[in-house]
């Protein structure tokens, strides 16, 4: 269908993608700039029901932050579980004691905690309900072909519908079909590792403790949600994943408990077990002529530090806050000095934060006596000096550096 047979709608910013980081964009435009700027979502699965979504999160302080500062905290603060301490050990599988050999406790600010466990459809649904009170325009449909003309980034929808808009926002994930449009290429590789994820129930309360057990084949975290219950992340080869998941409920209980152990008591799988192959990538550019990539469309990153999620949102409050400041200047915000300053401020970190997960998972991920010895040295020496374990804890929590309004609790 031609351009100008379409029926047709302008806006300021166009966000494709109705996950964490589209929906927390486009509340945080639409709060600081009102409805006299224009934000519109696309994303098929605005229809979709997620209450048998069982997965989980952890959100950081400095997230925690933004979800309350565009109001959505409050709606789902009562399902979210405070982490008030997180432990560390590394043994092999067999070890019949695992040492910890660092614990980060306490609050990173005075009653605030450094992270929260939260089921990510009860947050889903709080961002999709104030985006809808909030009068953002949504729809529910993919986004084809994308052109660019007048100043103006052109994106025709699945359902007929031209959306004509100053600036594209790719929150559309991993595979990011406007990444791919934008010819913008990823560099990046596959660990030949895959996450076990699921949820589990337990006899005892696990008192807000997380746990990160290091074993050869990767980390296994214990991760506390409400109640007596806890999300499982569980790397493997991916061979072995396959091959675990695949097992009878009784072979797969058995391999489970060996990691988790009985500390907590008798434990019960909770719903559906999940593979989730993992991999390293990044965009080589964040941004494209009238395009800014946030989220998994920008980068993916190993989960051993449990960062993926919250990299995707500290990019949604870096970028609200150069288009808010460009709005307010009555400047265009999808120019390309704009959408440069976003670049400048996300890249680098993001880099960082990729290359120390890897770092992280090649030095634990392995069955190395030498490299075992000494990452259980370098683990004693921080669990030693109470600066640095605060200092690593501030890290996590996305409090170093040049932080983002939202991200402090401010706003924009």
């Amino acid at each position: 269908m031609a351009l100008d047979t379409m029926a047709q709608i302008k806006t300021d910013v166009l966000i494709v993608g109705g996950g964490f980081a589209g929906l927390a964009l486009a509340v945080a435009l639409r709060k600081a700039l009102g409805p006299s700027f224009a934000v519109t979502l696309a994303d098929p699965a605005l229809v979709a029901n997620h209450a048998a979504d069982e997965r989980a999160s952890a959100i950081v302080a400095s997230v925690r932050r933004l979800f309350d500062t565009i109001g959505v905290w409050g709606e789902v603060a009562g399902r979210a579980q405070p982490i008030v301490d997180m432990v560390v050990t590394d043994s092999r599988l067999t070890d019949a004691v695992r040492p910890a050999f660092l614990s980060f406790a306490g609050d990173v600010e005075p009653g605030e905690p450094f992270a929260h466990m939260i089921e990510n459809r009860y947050l889903i649904e709080a961002l999709a309900a104030m985006a809808k009170a909030e009068g953002i325009t949504l729809q529910s449909s993919a986004v084809g072909k994308i052109s660019h003309e007048l100043e103006r980034v052109h994106a025709e929808l699945r359902n007929g519908l031209l959306v004509s808009a100053r600036l594209l926002v790719a929150a559309d994930g991993a595979r990011s079909a406007i990444r791919a449009q934008a010819g913008i290429a990823t560099h990046g590789w596959n660990y030949g590792q895959s996450a076990i994820v699921l949820n589990v129930g337990h006899e005892r309360d696990h008192g807000g403790r997380a746990e990160e057990h290091f074993l050869p084949a990767g980390p296994f975290a214990i991760l506390p949600l409400k109640g007596r219950r806890s999300s499982i992340v569980w790397t493997e080869s991916t061979s072995d994943a396959e091959r675990i998941v695949a097992l009878p409920h009784d072979e797969f209980h058995a391999e489970l408990e060996q990691r988790f152990k009985l500390h907590l008591g008798e434990i019960t799988v909770l719903g559906a077990r999940r593979v989730h192959p993992l991999g390293f990538f990044v965009a080589r550019s964040f941004i494209a002529e009238r395009i800014a990539l946030v989220g998994d469309a920008a980068h993916v990153i190993h989960p051993i530090a449990g960062q993926g999620l919250n990299m995707g949102l500290k990019d949604v409050a870096a970028l609200a806050e150069v288009i808010v400041e460009a709005a307010r200047l009555g400047l265009d915000p999808g120019a390309t000095a704009v959408l440069e300053r976003y670049q400048r401020w996300r890249r680098f970190d993001t880099m960082t934060m990729g290359i120390a997960t890897d770092g992280l998972n090649r030095l634990f991920s392995n069955h190395s006596d030498i490299l075992r010895l000494a990452r259980d040295i370098g683990l004693g020496l921080v669990e030693r000096v109470p600066a640095l374990k605060r200092l690593f804890m501030r890290e996590a929590a996305g409090l170093v550096g040049e932080v983002p309004r939202l991200l402090r609790g401010e706003l924009l």
